[in-house]
Formats: structure tokens, C-alpha cells, sequence
């Protein structure tokens, strides 16, 4: 695909040896915040209607603030600079009319209005013999240039919170006003954004410039940079990550004309595959109702009563009209009936919740007795001789697609959610549920005998599986817990004959993308949820009921179910239909994706932006062959050049020796492919010190040198999001390694030094630089500083080829030792300690900084930070390993994130005095003594325990009074009972009679 080029008048190459904004000066804070907005959307953003399977994608705002400030030049004029790059990104104060969207509450606007302002926007009336506030009626143009005069002093993310995305407001509109005066700061001559950043390109490369991601995963980063008007080139080892990456290029971004011919062809096959499929019968009942949803069951022979028990963890089926299963005994036949009935009462409703598997057993009730048998029991769960789980379960094979009879689990279907026949064409459907009928599970059987005719012939043509699922972290569980062996046993029958029908008829690219989405709805591993109307603590209903089955991947994992749920084709086949599900947002710029490793790349590009798997939770090489297994026989006809397999040898995965050498291959390979005035930007989850060493060591290998750190916080409250993960992303920013320098530790340890203190003091500077001219927030905030404190120390190790007489590109690939210290992670740390002392908090010497534990460090170094509201779990966890402090939990009042905080001297009570490095502080017994005061123990006694707590009390009497007045001064706006207690120890230390 050929973009239109347009000559430039620029001149090329005049930004050369002009280092990038990103080099020098990045908005991280600000970037965060709208990180975090994007990514609250949750359906809502651009590429998730692609595929929600997906979950690694980077924000796109994220990565328009990567393109943008590797582009831009960082001139010296570090505000002019900046005032460029955030225009570019709508994130200037000057663009908050074009992105308003949501009023201001009348206590936001007490709180941040003059009082002209207030005066005019809220008036006062009498209603029922009482005053209240309310918006006064004004023209609407009024309103929102009162508002957005108001906006500017609202700190940034709660102005974020009354804005539109900058993605949904348009280009022309967000950005367009002001590139007369970009244009005359830059030397360009550009009318729109994308002619504006390939002018850029051409000062910088002297010619059209070309963005590349080698990892492109679910295609965030390839889409932004065309859809900023750039050439894009994105390679991914794994086919489902093209499709996705093809999909978001190629789909979203289709001009009017293809997105037009993209949805007559999914109607096409929507119909085709309807007609098939209803011609066949097996989705009707008698009175000509449809079929929405199947709901299956397991069922297995009770070794104490030999019955047959139908297992399920809920024979709830829906919780908003009281619709069960309700197992009535067969005793003739040693088995149960499910009866599905409507309108039980709220108590039986309960009681069919419980289910018949419970805590991993069996457990049912027959003729008055309760019966309970462990599923390990059942299923023969054993540990082998070399310590491997494994059970008793037959392995199934190549042909199977049900249970044989003698299998341990059987399978049953015993409800069926129905359309209403007069409902069928209507937007609202009426639907009912309903037990099967003799005609229902002869459809059943009919179904069964089509597969068990085509089953060989639809493996062979590629419209099944005939794939064997492969041992794995992710994959082992159906394997282990129902012997499924091949990843057709994953599906129904009935999934077989829907899905083999819609692949037959893929002849477009664009066709293949939804197919994904109709897999991860079609499975054994879909688990019927049910819920009633969500409603607030005054009974306003928040959202619907729900009654559907789930996607497969909602968790990421291939999770086996007792009861599960098929959907019906009608059901389905909406899967098919993407131009509905997603944005368009037509691309002109040349585009470019490719399936092979990064060993393989042949192309030369300017910028690359990459995401690699490192300590990646998601093991998508293994998950992702679920979707490979049924989609390579139709991939091989649309995508012919790319390999259809997840490749899981050659697969670069995230620890290990193994992966640090393929790391340096690969970045090697990209280095080696790209101009010397190139950047490489890396983004990777920061969870500890070693990742560090472990950058530095593949970037020595690469020939690459580190010339910038910056953290970005993307934290969310979702529950994949807890437990103990870091919630954020680091973005590295790398050059080719200009020479070969070599140096010894001792100098180098100084340079280090140096470095880091000039760092930090430089990004201080400029934040009261800024705030002189107006600017509310710290442009840096601690994180920033901290990882500056890294990038320095990377900055400074990677310029050397050899220190102390080793080569550092062959030390980047010896083999470790587990544990092994060496030269690089000492510096590191070394690095991050000097960040530290820099980094004193406000109001406390630097002399009582320098004499405190990391512990105590770190606890005022965060109430410090409480005091602007930052309150995101990763501040805390960041600093915890700065401050090297082992279990900060016992120091913290809440871990959730968004809302974590320390724990307060009234939490602490007379406890944790056995906490490491905290416990015996004259930090801890400063708490403690505020404890006291806050319970009204007399002064005198309070200064007695201090000095019993402290035996070298009054050499410490100094330290306890300007910790005393620091907890004071932090704690006044956060927790005013704590301020007064520690205003009142200050005044008990200073004014004691000594003697």
C-alpha cells in the first residue's frame, strides 16, 4: 500500500544530532493520566472490539507520546518544547474546550473558582423552605468558557475525568489551530499532522520516516504511529498477534470504500453460513422458537451409590427470574432428571446455587443422605515417580469428539435458553429456558452422526483441528483434568458443525480477523454466568441481568468447567460482524505486517517502539495456539506467507538465560538495521532491581546505549490487576553506541555519581522552573526521579565497551548463577542509592534524611507523597525496593490500589516493634508516642515510655523533634487528629526540662 508522498521544502537532516524530547524532558505524570483513562474505557478503546482476548496491548495515547517525543527535537528551550509535544498530544490547557465533555460539580467549582466565577456559575434558591445550590441557567457557550477557565487549576487527572480522550476528539480540530505556530518554532510547513511528523522525519533522517515494532502483539503500537500519518512496519513471531495487528491496520483503519466492501462480505457469510446451518434443522423446536444458548453438565458415577450425578459448581440458570435445575432421583434407571423450572422462590433459588461440586467434591443428596466424594477420588489424581501430577483419566484421541462410555466423565446437555419465534427479528428478543426435549436430543444425536461422517474430511480440508495440544504451563490443565489430548476436544459437536461451515467460506483477510472472537464464544471452556440487575444502595438499577455464556479467555487461562455453555449459531455469527464492533479510523501512511522472528528482519527503519515479553504472566506462544489450531488451514489461503504455528521453540520468553540471549539477537538485529541517528525504545513492567542489570547486560549486547528513563503508571483496580503486580511500565530510550570507550569500576562509579546527582538536581530545577510559569503539578514526580537514578546509571555503564579489561558484549552473554552479584547490579544499586539521597523529602533536613533506616525512609518519603494524592499501589511498591525494605505490607494501612496509604500511628498501636530496620526507630517511637497522645496519656508519662523505648534518648531528643514536626506539617491536611498529636509531642520534647 503506497502512501501519497508530498514534496517538503524542510531541510533534511537538520535535526541529525538533535537530541529527541524523550531524550531530555517528558510530561510522565500527565501521560499516566491518560494512560489510565484510555484504559478504563475498557470496551471503549479503539482495538479491544479486535479481539478483548488480547490483553498486553499498550495504551495508544502511550504510544502517541513515545512516537511524538522521539520526533521532536529537544531545542534547549525546555518549556517551548514541552509546550509543543503536550499540544500535540491534546494535553495543552489551551485544547480543553475542544475536549469538555462533563460539567463541573458545584463543590468542584467552590473549590477551584475565583470568586467571580462561583458567582456566576452557581446561584442559590429556595426549595421547601430550605437553600440549595444548583448550576444558574446561562447560554451554553456561557457555561463552558466560565468551566474551562476553572479546569486549568484542577489537578490533572481530576481535570482528565471531565475530558473527552484526545483519540475522540478530531485531529483537525484538537491539534489543527495551532500548527502555524508550531511550524514557525520548528522550520516545517505543514497543514496537517501527518505531512508535520514526516517533515520532522525528513530534519532528522532526510527522508520519509518508517516506525517499527518487532513485537507487535495486539498492534497498539503500529496502528498509533499510522494513524499519526506514518510509515508502519510490525513483525510478530506469532500469527494471531499479525491477525490482530493486520486487523487494526487493515480494518479499523480501512478508507470508507474497503470498510464498505469489509461489510457487505460479512453479511454475505452471515447469511450464507445462517442458511446452512438452518437448513439443517437443529437449532429449532417444534413451535419454531430458536435457539440462543446450550447448557451442559458433566456426569459421573458415584463410587459409594454407583448414580449417575450430574456435576456443576450452580444449578442456578438465571438469577433475575428465578429459573433452576432441579435434580429430581430416576431411581429405576440409578440416575437424575433436570428439571428446569421458572419462578422459584428466593430461598430455593439459593439453595440450587450451592451446585453439586463443592470444595473440590462431589457432594449430592439422595433419599434424605448427603453424600460427598473427592473429585481427586474420582478422577484417580496420583503424583508419578519423577513428581508430576497426573490421573486416571483416558486420554483421548485424534478421533474423538464425546466421551466413550466408559469414561469417568460424561457429558449432558439440560437446559436450552430459547428465542421466541415472534421475537426473532425484533432489537429486543424475548427469550425462555427450557429442559430438552426428546426432539431436542435427537437433534443431539443428529449432530453427533454429521460429525462423526465429516469428522477425518473437516481435519483434513483444515476446517477442524487434527492439532495435538502440546504440554505447557497454560496447557497442561485440560489435559490433566479431562484428558483431552487435541484441540477439537475442547469444543462440542455442535461447535464443530457451526464453526466448520464459517470457515469453508473465508476468502478475505479481513473475515479471518473476527474469527478469533468467534472461538474464545465457542468452547467447552465457556462458563454459563448469571446475574440479576445490578443496583446502588438506594435501588437504582446500574446495568442489566446477565444471562450468557462467557468468553473463554476472561482470566487468561484455559480453565476446564463442571457446567459450561455452547452458544447457537444466531448467537455466534454476530462475532462475525467487526465493522459494527469497531471505530474507523481511515490510515493513508504505508503499512507493512509480517509473521517471523526478529532474527529474520531484512527491512531498515528510524524508530523502533517494542513491548517484548519480559516476565510476561501471559504465556500467549501457548494460549494463543487454541485459536492457531483452527485457523491455519484458512490462514494459509489469506496470509500464505506466514507461518501458522505459535512457534513455542523459537518463542522468546520472559526469564531465563534463554531469554536474555534471544533478547540481545533480537535487539542486535534491530540495531543493525537502523540509521546512527536512530532511537530504540523499550517498555517493559518493572517488578525488580535485577531487571535492571539484566537491560543493561542485553543492551551491551545490542551495541545500543541507554540515554533515557521514564515510568508510567498504569494501574487499574480490576481483580487480574492485584496481587502484589506492579502496575506500570517502564519506557527505555536507547542509540547506538557511539564508540568504544573503556573504563575501570572506581571511575566509572564516580561518573555514576555524578551523573545521577546532575540528573535529579537538573528535573528539581525544572519543576520550579515551571511552576514560575504557572504550571500547578510537579512535571517530575518522585517516580520520575527514581527511574531517572537508573537511566543515568545505564546512561553512563553503556557508553563502555570494556571495563576493568572485560568486553561487556561478551559478558552480556555468559551464563548467570542464580543469585550471583556482579559489577553491573552493584553500580545499579549503587545508582539508586544516590537517587535516594537526593531525593529529601520537603520540610526534612537533609541531615536527619541521611541518619534514617531505609524503612524509616521510606515511610516518610510516602507521607510525604500522601500529601498530593498519589495514592497508587506501584508508588509504594517502587519505593519499598529502592528503600530495599522486605515486607513494606507491615507498614501499610490499605494495599488497594488507587487507595493505598501508610498505616497511621492509631493503626500501629503497641504493635509491629518487631518489624526489621522499623521497629526499633526513633521513627517508631515517635508513632508510638502519638499513639499515646491520641489516647490522652498524660505528657509526662508520654516522655517516659520514649526514653524506656529509647535508651539513648537524649542524643536522639533532636531527631524525635523534627520528626515530630515533619509527621506534623504532612499529616495536617491528610489525618488532623495524628497533626495535633505530633504538634504536641514537638512542643513536649522542646520544652522538657533537662537535668
Amino acid at each position: 500500500m503506497d502512501a501519497k508522498v508530498v514534496k517538503s521544502k524542510v531541510v533534511p537532516f537538520s535535526f541529525k544530532n538533535t537530541p529527541s524530547l524523550i531524550e531530555r524532558v517528558w510530561p510522565a505524570q500527565k501521560i499516566s493520566v491518560e494512560a489510565q483513562k484510555e484504559r478504563k474505557a475498557n470496551l471503549g478503546q479503539t482495538l479491544t472490539g479486535l479481539g478483548s482476548y488480547w490483553k498486553g496491548r499498550k495504551p495508544l495515547v502511550l504510544v502517541r507520546a513515545c512516537v511524538l517525543a522521539s520526533l521532536l527535537p529537544s531545542t534547549g528551550d525546555d518549556i517551548a518544547d514541552l509546550e509543543i509535544f503536550e499540544i500535540l498530544m491534546g494535553m495543552s490547557d489551551k485544547q480543553i474546550s475542544q475536549r469538555f465533555k462533563t460539567p463541573l460539580s458545584i463543590e468542584e467549582i467552590e473549590s477551584y473558582g475565583t470568586p467571580a466565577e462561583i458567582a456566576a456559575l452557581v446561584e442559590t434558591i429556595e426549595l421547601d423552605g430550605k437553600s440549595e445550590k444548583r448550576l444558574a441557567p446561562m447560554p451554553r457557550g456561557d457555561r463552558l468558557a466560565l468551566m474551562t477557565a476553572i479546569l486549568p487549576r484542577m489537578p490533572y487527572a481530576a481535570r482528565v475525568a471531565k475530558l473527552l480522550r484526545p483519540e475522540e476528539v478530531k485531529e483537525e480540530e484538537l491539534t489543527g489551530p495551532y500548527l502555524k505556530e508550531i511550524n514557525a518554532r520548528l522550520g516545517t510547513k505543514a497543514t496537517n499532522l501527518a505531512d508535520l511528523l514526516n517533515e520532522i522525519g525528513e530534519q532528522r533522517f532526510g527522508e520519509r520516516i518508517s516506525i517499527a515494532d518487532t513485537f507487535c502483539g495486539g498492534g497498539s503500537i503500529p496502528f498509533e504511529a499510522a494513524r499519526l500519518g506514518l510509515d508502519v512496519y510490525a513483525s510478530d513471531l506469532n500469527p494471531i498477534a499479525c491477525t490482530l495487528t493486520w486487523g487494526a491496520l487493515n480494518v479499523i483503519g480501512a478508507d470508507e470504500e474497503r470498510r464498505s466492501e469489509i461489510a457487505k462480505a460479512e453479511k454475505k457469510l452471515a447469511i450464507k453460513v445462517n442458511k446452512e446451518l438452518a437448513s439443517l434443522g437443529i437449532e429449532f423446536n417444534a413451535a419454531g422458537d430458536r435457539a440462543k444458548a446450550y447448557l451442559y453438565c458433566l456426569e459421573t458415577r458415584c463410587p459409594q451409590t454407583q448414580w449417575m450425578v450430574p456435576m456443576s459448581t450452580t444449578w442456578a440458570i438465571s438469577k433475575s427470574r428465578n429459573v433452576i435445575g432441579r435434580l429430581v432421583p430416576d431411581h429405576a434407571n440409578k440416575r437424575f432428571n433436570i428439571e428446569v423450572v421458572a419462578g422459584v422462590s428466593d430461598e430455593e433459588l439459593a439453595k440450587a446455587d450451592l451446585g453439586t461440586v463443592r470444595d473440590n467434591s462431589l457432594v449430592y443428596e439422595l433419599d434424605g443422605e448427603i453424600y460427598s466424594t473427592p473429585i481427586k477420588t474420582i478422577r484417580g489424581d496420583r503424583r508419578t515417580a519423577d513428581g508430576t501430577n497426573t490421573s486416571g483419566l483416558r486420554l483421548w484421541t485424534k478421533e474423538d469428539f464425546k466421551p466413550a462410555p466408559t469414561d469417568v466423565f460424561q457429558e449432558r446437555l439440560y437446559c436450552i435458553q430459547w428465542i421466541a419465534k415472534d421475537s426473532l427479528d425484533k432489537t429486543r428478543q424475548e427469550t425462555f429456558f427450557a429442559a430438552p426435549t426428546e426432539r431436542d436430543l435427537k437433534n443431539e444425536k443428529k449432530i453427533e452422526g454429521i460429525v462423526s461422517k465429516n469428522l477425518s474430511s473437516w481435519q483434513s480440508a483444515g476446517l477442524v483441528p487434527d492439532m495435538k495440544i502440546e504440554a505447557g504451563d497454560n496447557t497442561d490443565q485440560p489435559i490433566r483434568e479431562r484428558g483431552w489430548t487435541y484441540w477439537h476436544h475442547l469444543f462440542t459437536p455442535r461447535d464443530y458443525v457451526v464453526l466448520s461451515t464459517i470457515l469453508k467460506s473465508i476468502d478475505d483477510p479481513s473475515l479471518l480477523v473476527a474469527v478469533p472472537s468467534v472461538l474464545n464464544h465457542a468452547s467447552k471452556m465457556c462458563q454459563w454466568i448469571t446475574s440479576a440487575a445490578r443496583k446502588d444502595a438506594r435501588g437504582k438499577q446500574l446495568g442489566g441481568p446477565r444471562e450468557l455464556p462467557n468468553h473463554v479467555f476472561y482470566n487468561q487461562a484455559l480453565n476446564t468447567f463442571w457446567n459450561y455453555s455452547s452458544r447457537a449459531s444466531i448467537f455466534l455469527i454476530k462475532d462475525l460482524f467487526l465493522t459494527s464492533e469497531v471505530q474507523s479510523f481511515p490510515l493513508v501512511s504505508n503499512r507493512t505486517v509480517a509473521s517471523h522472528a526478529v532474527s529474520d528482519l531484512k527491512t531498515t527503519n528510524h524508530v523502533y517502539i517494542t513491548d517484548p515479553p519480559y516476565a510476561d504472566a501471559v504465556n500467549y506462544h501457548e494460549i494463543t495456539e487454541f485459536f492457531i489450531s483452527w485457523i491455519r488451514g484458512s490462514g494459509r489461503k489469506v496470509f500464505p506467507d506466514w507461518t501458522w504455528d505459535s512457534r513455542r521453540p523459537v518463542a522468546i520468553k520472559g526469564d531465563g538465560e534463554d531469554f536474555r540471549h534471544n533478547m540481545v539477537g533480537a535487539y542486535r538485529t534491530m540495531t543493525e538495521h537502523m540509521p546512527s541517528s536512530g532511537l530504540q525504545i523499550l517498555m517493559f513492567t518493572h517488578q525488580s532491581s535485577a531487571v535492571w542489570a539484566d537491560m543493561a547486560q542485553i543492551f551491551w549486547g545490542a551495541g545500543l546505549q541507554v540515554m533515557a528513563a521514564w515510568y508510567i503508571a498504569t494501574e487499574t483496580t480490576s481483580e487480574l490487576k492485584k496481587g502484589g503486580y506492579v502496575q506500570g511500565t517502564v519506557i527505555l530510550v536507547a542509540r547506538k553506541r557511539g564508540g568504544s570507550e573503556a573504563g575501570y569500576k572506581d571511575e566509572i562509579v564516580q561518573e555514576v555519581r555524578a551523573e545521577v546527582a546532575d540528573q535529579i538536581d537538573t528535573m528539581a530545577g525544572l519543576n520550579q522552573h515551571m511552576k514560575g510559569h504557572g504550571r500547578i503539578e510537579n512535571l517530575f514526580e518522585d517516580a520520575d526521579l527514581q527511574m531517572a537514578g537508573y537511566a543515568a546509571a545505564l546512561r553512563v555503564l553503556t557508553k563502555y565497551e570494556k571495563i576493568d579489561g572485560t568486553d561487556m558484549t561478551k559478558e552480556a552473554l555468559r551464563p548467570r548463577r542464580t543469585g550471583e552479584k556482579n559489577l553491573v547490579g552493584e553500580i545499579i544499586d549503587f545508582a539508586v542509592q544516590v537517587a535516594n539521597e537526593h531525593m529529601v523529602p520537603e520540610n526534612m533536613s537533609p541531615k536527619l534524611w541521611e541518619s534514617l533506616t531505609g524503612a524509616e525512609r521510606f515511610y516518610f518519603k510516602m507521607m510525604d507523597i500522601e500529601t498530593t494524592s498519589l495514592r497508587k499501589l506501584d508508588n509504594y511498591q517502587n519505593f519499598a525496593k529502592a528503600f530495599r525494605v522486605g515486607d513494606y505490607g507491615a507498614l501499610m494501612g490499605s494495599v488497594e490500589p488507587n487507595k493505598a496509604r501508610l498505616r497511621t500511628a492509631k493503626e500501629f498501636k503497641k504493635n509491629s516493634f518487631e518489624v526489621p530496620e522499623f521497629g526499633p526507630s526513633v521513627t517508631r517511637a515517635a508513632l508510638y508516642a502519638i499513639f499515646e497522645l491520641e489516647n490522652e496519656v498524660e505528657g509526662d508519662d508520654v516522655l517516659s515510655h520514649l526514653k524506656d523505648l529509647l535508651p539513648s534518648y537524649h542524643n536522639k531528643r533532636d531527631d524525635l523533634a523534627a520528626i515530630a514536626e515533619y509527621i506534623a506539617r504532612k499529616r495536617e491536611a491528610v489525618d488532623e487528629t495524628e497533626s495535633r498529636a505530633a504538634r504536641i509531642l514537638h512542643g513536649l520534647i522542646r520544652n522538657e526540662r533537662l537535668g
